[in-house]
């Protein structure tokens, strides 16, 4: 008997049975990354088998592939955590070289992830910083004035004064060296926020009121505290004026909005507008679009343990404002179109469409393959029961908005993950340069 022989391995399978497509390490680490809100379980894999997957993958890719990575994840899909992990694993490939500090640098941008990366590079104990961290948490400490380090000045197992003290940054002036005295100090004068204002005692719709119409509340407090201003009977023109002008909310993921309406629904026709606007910046796209949104049970897991928005409230946003001659459908076990509404009347009628059970995305593509369309865009998590046709459309795409092992979304797909509305000006950017360049 021969036993050093070689043993074919079984093809991948998504979680529901479905075959799955082989990727590489890049694909397989995007994948992972780019729907990953670091730590938290999806409905198939818990955060911890996520996060090691992030790691393992980061490892077995050139520096330069992780380093792009974090900074995309960061500065184009507005993820905090996710980033942090790819730059421990950028120390080790990276080792030695500029590009460790110049991304370190580039994808800290709060004051708070400077301890939280420290935090993380000492998860399995203290150890040495390595020189390329020093040079790169010296960096993006600079970046940062007397509010920003107040606000983020927080107790915890590492405080911004250890990394201060353990990067030796240089200040740029005495202007600066004041500042970081302050920091090593913790001297520094509070910050004006609306936290801070109301836990001493001040007056919530006065305190609401005065930081909004000094332009002090960035957006994401803003939304988040919509039910707490309509409570305090904060004036609605400030309000009104503040979602409308948006700033500050590129950094501002599109369910956010979603979730600012369900608590608030005072103020939802402000809030659907802000969102359409977040997205309808560029060109509508050209011909008819058919818009597949998985309803599936799986769909229904929420995005993280204190939120109560799910898979499926991410989907149902990008969805709703896709810009353009759309028709939507929805699919579990059955294949139902919705009325192409935009907006929060969109998401509820993605949502509300049937229940949420299987998830037979085959049959799914098969059905659209039959309507005249131009381009089908997919939003799902990729975990079919049945095997997925080629896509009828020539302009085909998955956008996959979770983080497990495998899916069904390569081939002839255009593959793209997260759910930031990225995914869709890439569509828009992508198709726009093909037009020109067959023109």
């Amino acid at each position: 008997m021969r036993l050093n022989i070689f043993a074919p391995r079984p093809p991948p399978l998504t979680h529901e049975g479905a075959p799955a497509v082989v990727l590489t390490a890049e694909q397989a680490l995007r994948r992972s990354v780019l729907s990953c809100l670091l730590w938290e379980d999806e409905f198939y894999e818990d955060g911890q088998a996520i996060a090691d997957r992030i790691l393992a993958l980061a490892l077995e890719v050139p520096a330069a592939t992780t380093a792009a990575l974090a900074i995309e994840a960061r500065e184009q899909f507005k993820l905090r955590h996710a980033p942090l992990l790819l730059l421990l694993a950028l120390v080790r490939t990276g080792r030695g070289t500029a590009l460790v500090s110049q991304t370190i640098a580039r994808v800290i941008q709060r004051a708070d992830e400077l301890s939280e990366f420290l935090a993380l590079y000492w998860r399995g104990g203290r150890k040495p910083l390595a020189k390329q961290v020093k040079l790169g948490l010296a960096q993006a400490f600079g970046k940062f004035d007397a509010y920003q380090l107040a606000k983020y000045d927080r107790e915890g197992p590492v405080k911004l004064r250890d990394v201060l003290f353990l990067v030796h940054a240089k200040p740029k002036d005495e202007a600066q060296a004041a500042l970081w005295k302050q920091v090593a100090e913790r001297t520094l004068p509070s910050p004006d926020t609306w936290e801070v204002a109301l836990s001493g005692g001040a007056d919530k719709r006065e305190t609401f009121e005065r930081l909004l119409a000094e332009r002090k509340l960035g957006y994401l407090a803003l939304l988040r505290n919509l039910r707490n201003m309509d409570q305090a009977g904060v004036d609605e023109a400030l309000v009104t004026e503040a979602i409308l002008a948006r700033r500050g909310a590129e950094r501002v993921l599109p369910f956010r909005y979603v979730a600012a309406a369900r608590a608030a629904p005072r103020f939802e026709p402000q809030l659907d507008q802000a969102l359409a606007e977040a997205v309808l910046q560029g060109p509508v796209l050209a011909g008819r679009t058919i818009v597949l949104v998985d309803v599936s049970g799986s769909m229904d897991a929420r995005l993280s343990a204190k939120s109560d928005l799910t898979r499926l409230d991410a989907a149902a946003t990008l969805a709703s404002i896709v810009p353009g001659d759309v028709r939507v459908f929805t699919f579990s076990n059955q294949v139902v179109e919705v009325p192409a509404r935009r907006g929060m009347a969109g998401v509820d009628a993605v949502v509300r469409s049937q229940p949420h059970g299987g998830t037979y995305l085959g049959k799914a593509v098969a059905h659209v393959n039959r309507l005249p369309h131009d381009r089908l865009i997919v939003v799902t998590d990729e975990q079919s029961h049945d095997q997925v046709p080629p896509p009828r459309a020539a302009k085909a795409y998955l956008l996959n908005v979770a983080s497990a092992r495998n899916g069904v979304g390569y081939g002839p797909w255009t593959h793209l993950d997260g759910f930031s509305e990225q995914v869709l000006r890439f569509i828009q950017a992508q198709e726009a340069f093909a037009a020109e360049f067959t023109g």
